[in-house]
Formats: C-alpha cells, sequence, structure tokens
C-alpha cells in the first residue's frame, strides 16, 4: 500500500464531498472547534494536505496567514482558483508531506491535517513531523476517517461478511479511504507528546439518515442538529470524521 493522492479525481472529489450536506457539515464542525481554540489575533497557519483549500480560504479571510501543502497539482490549483477568486493571498506549495520538513524553516502556529492519515499507507509515520512542524504553544487541527463508525455503518447495512473479514478500506479509484483509523490507537500514538483539547464528531448522523431523508432535510436543520450533538458522549463517537484540536506537550 502506498500513500493516495488525488490527481485523477480532484474534480469528482470537489462534486462529491463539497457539492453538498457533508462537506458542508464538515466544515461547519471544523469552524466552530477552531473558533473556541483560537485566539483572537493572526496566526501562521500550514494546511497540510490541503486540498481544493476550503479551510485555508476560511482561515485567510479571518486575517490569518496561510501555507497550503498538496501533493496533487490539480487539487492546488483548484485552491490556487479559489483563493485568485476571493481576492485573498496564500503561499502555495506542491509536495507531500515527506518533504516539508526540509522545505519549511520554521514550526507554525497552528498546522491542519484533516482527511489525510486515512490515506497514507502508514499514518503513525507523520505523527513525528506533524509535532516538528507545530510551534510550542501552538494547535494541531487534525480530522480523521473513523474506524468505528465505519464499523457501525456496515453493522446497520447488514455487511457481516465484510466485517467478519475486516475489509474496511476502499478499492480502486473509491473514494472511500484506505486506511480507516481506530481512534483509540490513534490517542494512544498522541498521548506522549500531545494533548487533546477539543473531541467532536462529523457527521453524527447525517451519513446513517435514510437517503429519502437526507433529501427531505433542509441544510440548515442539518448544520444546526450536527453542531449541536457534535461533542455529545454519546453521540460524537459516531462522526463518520473526527476532529481533534491538540496542543503539544
Amino acid at each position: 500500500m502506498t500513500d493516495r493522492h488525488f490527481d485523477e479525481l480532484a474534480t469528482r472529489f470537489a462534486e462529491k464531498i463539497y457539492g453538498g450536506a457533508k462537506g458542508a457539515i464538515r466544515l461547519a464542525v471544523l469552524q466552530a472547534d477552531l473558533k473556541e481554540a483560537l485566539p483572537e489575533r493572526p496566526l501562521r497557519v500550514l494546511d497540510i494536505g490541503a486540498g481544493l483549500g476550503h479551510m485555508s480560504l476560511w482561515l485567510a479571510q479571518r486575517g490569518h496567514a496561510v501555507t497550503l501543502a498538496e501533493p496533487a497539482e490539480p487539487m492546488l490549483d483548484g485552491a490556487r482558483q479559489r483563493f485568485a477568486e476571493a481576492g485573498v493571498a496564500a503561499t502555495f506549495i506542491q509536495a507531500p508531506w515527506q518533504e516539508l520538513l526540509g522545505q519549511l524553516n520554521q514550526p507554525y502556529d497552528l498546522v491542519l491535517c484533516h482527511a489525510v492519515l486515512e490515506w497514507l499507507a502508514e499514518p503513525h509515520a507523520i505523527l513525528p513531523v506533524l509535532h516538528q512542524l507545530t510551534a510550542p504553544g501552538g494547535w494541531l487541527s487534525l480530522a480523521f476517517y473513523n474506524k468505528d463508525a465505519l464499523i457501525y455503518r456496515n453493522l446497520l447495512k447488514g455487511h457481516f461478511r465484510k466485517l467478519r473479514k475486516a475489509r474496511f478500506a476502499g478499492e480502486g479509484q473509491s473514494l472511500t479511504p484506505q486506511r480507516p483509523l481506530d481512534p483509540r490507537e490513534l490517542a494512544a500514538q498522541l498521548a506522549e507528546h500531545w494533548t487533546v483539547e477539543i473531541e467532536s464528531g462529523v457527521r453524527v448522523f447525517h451519513d446513517y439518515m435514510p437517503s429519502d431523508f437526507q433529501a427531505k432535510a433542509e441544510l440548515a436543520d442539518l448544520l444546526e442538529m450536527e453542531l449541536a450533538y457534535s461533542r455529545h458522549p454519546t453521540f460524537a463517537g459516531l462522526g463518520r470524521y473526527l476532529h481533534w484540536v491538540c496542543r503539544p506537550r
């Protein structure tokens, strides 16, 4: 297994993830968490695996100095276009995470790593790099595909054979991540160098709704309810993605 990039899937990714409620919910939860965590002053921000730059643009529009690092050229071109249309400046680096320490001279106040780990051959290998790239007293915003939620969804669908074989990875050109993360394993790997201060679930109920209910629901109602239950002690762990805001020890 190798790291998966999105050179050939940029347009499909944009349409499927950010063309509807799924992307809107993800952005709403991440933004709510960061509004709570971050101080009201300009920060130096690094977005690793920045994709089309949705979160980076939001942060740049709030006055932060943003650097986007993305290995896939079509994705980075899409981010450049998004920033240009908004009239907002940023720094763009086409590079995988393995090359960033050699290109960047100092750590950042805030490092974003959203929906990256689950596409890596060895997700744990990026964690020391994230630590080195985060300034003392800074923040790491880590969002990852939740293995628990994938198991639960397969249980609801009756995909018992898949569960018995522990077949969780997406196949071929699927947009299903290739390596969902066990949150307990990841927490143990983070524990030595990070303190997790905020934990939220992203899409704690939306993806489990019957499709006809999804189609009828108003986006405003979905966002309100997802935000209301994103940290609920029972429901947060069902989020298709989990978002952790971490501080270096």
